[in-house]
């Protein structure tokens, strides 16, 4: 038998001793840890909990009362495994410890009889029952413990994440033991005095902190071994602070990099230019749109480059401010530049610009994938030589040969549809330009302070005078043929439709076993053979070729086409006002975001909009949380909050859209307040000490470099 301990014997242990060299270790369980992304003792020991249970009292037998939850502690006496036919069984144990004995029941578990072998220590918890003269436990929760395990008084005991071959008890032991041995070798990178101004600023943000943050040896042996709920919160406060503060201070250090080191043309709006870009608006600004504008126009006027980020709820009016700006822009002598995630969107840019400066000397350009090399040629040309003087376009914009005479303002509008290098590319060139994203998809506070701490934040609310109402239904699928009813009766009135299915089209093996999966190409047959035969439905998908897109939209913005029926490729900007109807199919398929932007696309007019809602398959719409919610509200604002508590950060924070590494411990829908805490306190620190020199903080701006300097370009501070 291979043996797995230590093969070399005693040795001084240290934090970065490997993983096979600590205590009851060797290779062969070394490998199987390492699943768990260990590799030495300093991994062990930020193995954090993802979970803890909280045992209630350990009871004595004799005082165990019917129906009401209990925990013990005891060893398995006896046990007997049942099986009565295959796919039938039933396991029992008998647990005793020095008040008695229970019998605890478990069916259809054949793995409990391997779990639960004599003389093994466990904690059961669960709410027993009397059975003739015996108190029984029916699938209690159970907790292996070794010998050394054995809970004399009830403790918090840390849930590990897991892995093939490794049990509860041995990652419990290896982190107990690795942390109390090494935890004092760790280099504290907050000293006192932080300690103490963060544990105020904690407060004043309303965390119930009670006295200073713990040192970092004391925080993980507590967040590891918790003496209490007192002990694990205040442990995992210090914790979490520390991981976001670091974050923080590399946005704060970032922000005031792109205030030092970048130098763009100061672009100040004056009362001149100000009514000759507004007179081109054929309406009245709304008030938020002249706030935004107003914060836009006084980042412009400065030397250092505009880093804003301009949120706004569908048709809240941000492609108006994106306008001003540009214009601002061109009236300094300066070129603009607007990117669009799609050339159909790109393409509607265009031809707004292009009508609201029909009658200047402004010229705007176009560049995307569907141009002949020749008009390519042609705009890279006219651009470079300053001929063109605002650009529109896709990606095609940052794929070499792009060089302006002189770019003042890059616009980025659907942001979250771009990585950071293609928003970083555009940017590059002999100066460097103001800076602004916008995105239909209004993004929590918490997360805007995470993903784009580095980047001001302007915000639209109101809505443009004239937008019609939009209702939203969640549709059972018997409803279908009212609905269509319903849906023609709009037409005859004059009205359009969107009917927007999940996917291009369905191939063998595509769909889920058993699975009604819609398809755009199969719904437009349907409709146009069927529900809506009398009518004008054209079809659009991503796999046409963009000459042809661009076409069918023309046609329907023209109300040549009645029904358009759609992928999701008009998720974003399209603009039909007389397009008052959308149906959706396949919604359980689509994000929050996703299906408000959707919705978005109808009601644009003065007329009311309906959105009616269906799910493929078996799905109700009633049973998915997510379109409850979408019906409920039609605010975008809480719609995203709503779809960051369902589904979790990880969407948000995903490396093509940050760029930043995963959260190890913190949470920043639970630690909203810290993170609060930790963006002041690092702002503090950067206004006043911006290299972070000062006593006792060489190592904190050592892990800050090392976490965010290359993902962040802070590898020239200092």
């Amino acid at each position: 038998m291979q043996d797995e301990t230590d093969p070399t014997g005693e040795q001084e242990q240290s934090l970065q001793t490997p993983l096979q060299y600590l205590p009851g270790m060797g290779p062969v369980r070394a490998q199987r840890f390492s699943r768990l992304g260990l590799r030495n003792a300093q991994d062990v020991i930020f193995l954090f909990p993802r979970d803890y249970e909280y045992p209630a009292a350990a009871s004595k037998i004799d005082d165990l009362q019917e129906g009401e939850p209990a925990s013990l502690v005891g060893k398995v006496i006896d046990a007997e495994f049942v099986s009565r036919r295959p796919g039938r069984s039933m396991f029992a144990a008998l647990i005793e410890n020095e008040s008695g004995v229970v019998r605890t029941l478990f069916f259809n578990q054949p793995f409990r009889s391997d779990q639960l072998g004599l003389d093994q220590c466990v904690l059961i918890s669960g709410t027993p029952k009397m059975n003739g003269m015996r108190m029984e436990f029916v699938h209690p929760k159970v907790t292996l413990l070794d010998d050394s395990e054995n809970i004399p008084e009830p403790r918090i005991l840390p849930v590990y994440p897991l892995s093939d071959g490794i049990k509860q008890s041995q990652v419990r032991r290896l982190v107990a033991e690795t942390t109390e041995r090494l935890a004092g070798d760790l280099v504290e990178v907050m000293p006192g005095h932080l300690r103490q101004d963060a544990a105020r600023e904690l407060r004043k943000c309303g965390v119930d902190l009670q006295g200073d943050l713990a040192s970092i040896d004391v925080a993980l042996k507590s967040i590891h071994q918790p003496l209490n709920r007192q002990h694990l919160f205040a442990a995992r406060t210090r914790l979490v602070f520390q991981e976001l503060l670091v974050m923080q201070l590399a946005l704060a250090m970032r922000r005031r990099k792109l205030t030092t080191d970048l130098h763009a043309p100061p672009l100040a709006v004056s009362t001149m230019i100000d009514a000759r870009i507004v007179n081109r608006f054929p309406f009245e600004l709304t008030k938020d749109q002249k706030t935004v504008i107003g914060e836009i126009s006084r980042d412009m006027a400065r030397q250092f480059p505009m880093n804003r980020l301009l949120q706004g709820d569908v048709g809240s009016g941000k492609t108006v401010v994106a306008v001003y700006a540009m214009m601002l822009a061109v009236a300094h002598g300066h070129q603009a530049a607007l990117m669009a995630p799609t050339e159909v969107l790109a393409r509607q840019h265009y031809q707004t610009l292009s009508q609201t400066l029909s009658e200047s000397r402004v010229r705007v350009g176009l560049l995307c994938g569907s141009l002949t090399a020749r008009e390519r040629r042609t705009v890279l040309e006219e651009t470079a030589q300053g001929k063109i003087d605002l650009l529109v376009g896709t990606q095609a914009l940052i794929y070499g040969g792009m060089d302006f005479k002189s770019l003042g303002l890059c616009v980025i509008d659907e942001q979250h549809k771009f990585g950071v290098a293609q928003r970083v590319a555009l940017r590059s060139g002999g100066i460097d330009p103001h800076y602004l994203v916008m995105s239909a998809t209004p993004i929590p506070r918490s997360v805007a302070m995470t993903l784009y701490g580095d980047v001001e934040l302007s915000t639209l609310r109101e809505r443009p005078p004239g937008r019609g109402k939009v209702n939203t239904y969640l549709a059972q699928d018997q409803w279908k043929d009212r609905w269509w009813g319903f849906v023609r009766d709009r037409l005859d009135e004059g009205r359009q439709a969107f009917v927007v299915a999940p996917r291009v089209s369905v191939v063998a093996g595509d769909g889920e076993a058993g699975e009604d999966v819609a398809s755009v190409e199969a719904v437009f047959e349907d409709l146009c053979n069927g529900a809506l035969a009398d009518y004008r439905v054209g079809l659009l998908h991503g796999r046409m070729h963009p000459e042809e897109k661009q076409s069918i939209m023309d046609a329907f913005a023209d109300g040549q086409i009645q029904v358009l029926v759609s992928t999701t490729v008009i998720e974003v900007g399209i603009n039909v006002p007389n397009a008052t109807v959308m149906t959706i199919l396949g919604a359980q398929r689509f994000g929050l975001a996703q299906l408000h932007q959707l919705r978005g696309r109808v009601a644009r007019g003065g007329h009311e909009g309906h959105v009616g809602v269906f799910t493929d398959g078996d799905a109700s719409p009633e049973d998915n949380e997510r379109l409850q919610v979408f019906e409920q509200t039609d605010d975008g604002f809480e719609l995203a909050e709503a779809d960051f508590r369902l589904r979790g950060p990880g969407d948000m924070l995903g490396r093509q859209q940050s760029g930043l590494p995963p959260m190890r411990i913190a949470d920043l829908i639970r630690d909203h307040d810290v993170l609060l805490a930790a963006r002041s306190i690092a702002q503090s620190m950067i206004d006043s000490d911006p290299e972070l020199s000062g006593e006792g903080l060489h190592e904190l701006r050592r892990q800050v470099l090392r976490r965010y300097g290359k993902r962040m370009d802070l590898g020239d501070v200092a």
